[in-house]
């Protein structure tokens, strides 16, 4: 027994390690009940023959994983049947474990990968230490377990000093209570004669001085080696997984204010809202900008359902550059700016026409039932990584802070690196722009005195219409500036208030962003004429406060040339085209790699192969991983967006194909240049001349590549026509894209050599270089 007592002992200090970065003691649990009962099983049946042990222990595997996917689901309270939830979790359970917000939810793709992995090595490591009683080798898949989840851990968490010892403490005992004293005392040259005996004792002898010389050689090789790198921070492998992405629509939401202002009466959601009764929920004093404003009646204020945070500006639009991690029900807390007020709101919303991935919420949301969410501590909203669907329903409770508006007058504003993405001003500012601003902020020395300016100004000024054409470019926002009254100028949407406000902000040492969102009375629909932009100014001690730069209803704007006066420029301001977003895809990874099979009462050759067979069986599911994920990605690049991602996608295929048949192809090429490269390429693998032909140089002789290279000269032209006129592609061409991409790459990769034909299709190339562009 206390072999494979070391050996769950082993194994459960790995869930010990992993549970480090979970949410609570449940995955050490469910991971100790692998162990034990992995070892169980193997301990039970030793008497049986060894191929008849794994399948046992797999039946056994999975009774166990079936029960701990069913409670954690109940548990999570995830939506669908339990079929799905199993279907996903073996779909996503890697991706997901290495996006998962920190500490991780114990959720059935959270949990599914370690337990597999814990039953398996508890197989593996009881047939060849208890069966064969080799028990040094069954350390092995324990001590793989052991590192992988210090690996999968990272810099997350504190230095797994204790657990370590432990585990060399149990293995060390395993080894003494399992060593044979007869034997391992007696002399094993007796019997011989003399001479043999004599020479037996000095070969003994000579293998043992050289066993001590080479482990003290290489302790002291590797020891300073490996005390060097104590102090280092280990690599997070959350990093070459890409985290969940929103949508190209969603990266500015702020554009669509204009489309749904133009259709006022489409119902996007439905919400139910609970809130305590009291003074904390009672609407804020008149003038804060953090509430509803001096024009709403006593009572219960309106709520600010947030849908996305915008935080980048580049001089042409705003964008939400949030990142995302996949998050169970229960969100990090975070603490409320001190002083500050604290509501719990709970929400009941139902969507309806509203579209996109962003999931509206209450600031700050946490906890959600009822949907599978991704979340962004830094901005506090969320996504639902499988888009919104009519009739989504799910439950959000948030905590919505106050801060005390008696301290705004006194309080200042951050600066420093930590805070330059929401200071950054873009290139290209309009003069006026800048003279505006430099205005407002000599007449107003706090920063709380210069945002009420800038505030007022645009409240006292401009008027609020629902007609105004989308566009925030520093041209759209001169024109809404300073443009003439009767020329279609000094109007415009929420958008325009609240990018202007953000612009004028940051020019005026103001850390400003945009949010775009929902005005709700707490019950009832919400409509397209209920959405809008405000925008947010970060206060040190206090935290985001937004303002409300429209004007109220009742209040004619003032002629912007009372207290302005900008120098005429030419050419007048128009409107800038917002730059074609690069499509995204999500990879779809999972693996499951099935146990090993040991046999026992075999030769030692056999024992020590069947042990090797652990460390074979991760390779062999490193492997299987990478060609999942590689097959994940080509789906997602020609199945997944509109017709112009999906031609891009393909494009990508190409190029990577190209890279990986050793002729990259530069990013300063045309499409036609590139299509002409891969027909050489082809030809020069047809005519199996050695692989270093310039690509630049004057083509290769050899047979035309008929075929796929002239399919992938007609994805050239589908790509310029994606690029110069976007919108135009059709599904028809998408579909052809990808028949030509798919084309190409099957006719290059059949003219490598047989074993290059082997790593094609799991070379980590394509994924490393995808995580990078990120």
């Amino acid at each position: 027994m206390p072999v494979p007592l070391a050996l769950v002992a082993m194994i459960g200090l790995a869930g010990v390690v992993l549970g480090r970065v979970y949410a609570d003691g449940l995955l050490t649990a469910l991971v100790l009940g692998a162990a034990v009962g992995s070892v169980l099983v193997s301990v039970a049946a030793r008497r049986l023959p060894s191929w008849l042990v794994a399948p046992i222990s797999v039946l056994a595997m999975a009774g166990w994983t079936a029960w701990s996917l069913r409670f954690t689901a109940t548990r999570a309270e995830l939506p669908g049947g339990f079929g799905e939830v199993v279907a996903d979790a073996a779909r996503n359970g890697i991706p997901r474990l290495l996006t998962a917000m920190i500490p991780v939810e114990p959720t059935p793709d959270t949990v599914l990968v370690p337990l597999v992995a814990a039953w398996l090595a508890g197989l593996a490591g009881a047939e060849v230490a208890v069966r064969a009683g080799r028990v040094l080798l069954g350390y092995l898949p324990p001590l793989l377990l052991y590192a992988g989840a210090l690996y999968v851990v990272g810099p997350n968490a504190d230095p797994a000093i204790r657990p370590t010892l432990v585990l060399v403490a149990a293995a060390v005992l395993g080894l003494a209570v399992s060593a044979r004293p007869g034997t391992a005392g007696g002399d094993p040259a007796a019997g011989l004669a003399p001479a043999l005996r004599t020479a037996v004792r000095a070969r003994l002898a000579a293998a043992s001085a050289a066993g001590v010389a080479v482990v003290v050689a290489l302790a002291a090789l590797l020891g300073p080696l490996v005390a060097a790198r104590v102090e280092d921070r280990p690599v997070d492998p959350r990093r070459y997984v890409e985290p969940p992405q929103v949508e190209t629509l969603d990266e500015n939401p702020l554009i669509r204010i204009s489309g749904w202002a133009l259709n006022p009466e489409q119902q996007l959601l439905d919400v139910r809202t609970a809130r305590p009764a009291g003074p904390a929920a009672a609407a804020p004093p008149s003038g804060d900008p953090a509430g509803a404003g001096p024009e709403e009646p006593a009572g219960e204020a309106p709520l600010r359902i947030r849908l996305a945070v915008l935080s980048d500006y580049d001089g042409v639009t705003w964008r939400v550059g949030a990142t995302y991690r996949n998050a169970g029900r229960i969100l990090p807390a975070a603490a409320p700016p001190p002083d500050s007020t604290v509501e719990t709101v709970r929400q009941e919303i139902t969507v309806a026409d509203l579209t996109g991935r962003l999931l509206p919420a209450v600031a700050t949301p946490r906890e959600v039932t009822g949907a599978r969410v991704a979340y962004d501590p830094a901005t506090g909203t969320l996504i639902r990584p499988e888009g919104l669907s009519p009739g989504l329903r799910y439950t959000v409770t948030s905590e919505r802070a106050r801060p005390d508006v008696n301290l705004l007058a006194t309080a200042n504003v951050p600066a420093g690196d930590q805070v330059a993405r929401v200071l950054r001003v873009a290139d290209g500012v309009p003069d006026p722009l800048r003279r505006l601003a430099t205005q407002l902020a000599e007449e107003n020395g706090a920063p709380y005195a210069r945002a009420l300016a800038v505030e007022q100004f645009l409240a006292e000024h401009y008027r609020l219409v629902a007609d105004a054409p989308s566009g925030h470019a520093y041209p759209n926002l001169s024109f809404f500036l300073f443009g003439p009254r009767n020329g279609g100028g000094q109007r415009g949407t929420s958008e325009q208030f609240a990018a202007a406000f953000a612009v004028l902000g940051r020019l005026t040492g103001l850390p400003t962003r945009v949010v775009v969102g929902f005005e709700s009375t707490g019950d009832g629909p919400v409509r397209a004429a209920d959405a809008y932009a405000w925008p947010e100014v970060l206060f040190e001690g206090l935290g985001w406060v937004p303002f409300d730069p429209l004007p109220r209803p009742d209040q004619e704007p003032r002629p912007v040339e009372e207290d302005f006066r900008p120098q005429p420029e030419d050419p007048p301001p128009s409107e800038a085209p917002e730059p074609t977003l690069e499509p995204t895809a999500e990879p779809e990874p999972a693996a499951a790699p099935g146990p090993p099979v040991d046999s026992g009462g075999v030769p030692t050759p056999v024992l020590v192969g069947g042990g090797a067979g652990g460390l074979l069986l991760l390779v062999g599911g490193l492997l299987l991983t990478l060609l999942l994920m590689r097959r994940a990605l080509t789906r997602a690049r020609l199945g997944r967006g509109d017709p112009g991602q999906r031609i891009a996608g393909a494009w990508r295929e190409v190029t990577d194909a190209l890279r990986l048949a050793g002729h990259p192809v530069g990013g300063d090429l045309a499409a036609t240049e590139v299509a002409a490269r891969a027909r050489r390429t082809l030809a020069a693998a047809r005519a199996r001349l050695p692989g270093t032909v310039d690509a630049d140089g004057p083509p290769t002789p050899g047979p035309d590549p008929a075929g796929p290279a002239d399919a992938v000269a007609e994805l050239a032209d589908l790509l310029n026509q994606v690029a110069f006129a976007p919108g135009t592609a059709t599904g028809e061409q998408a579909h052809r894209a990808a028949a030509a991409a798919a084309d190409y790459v099957d006719a290059l990769r059949a003219a490598r050599p047989w074993w290059r034909r082997l790593l094609w299709s799991v070379h980590p190339g394509p994924l490393r270089r995808r995580s990078q562009t990120r």
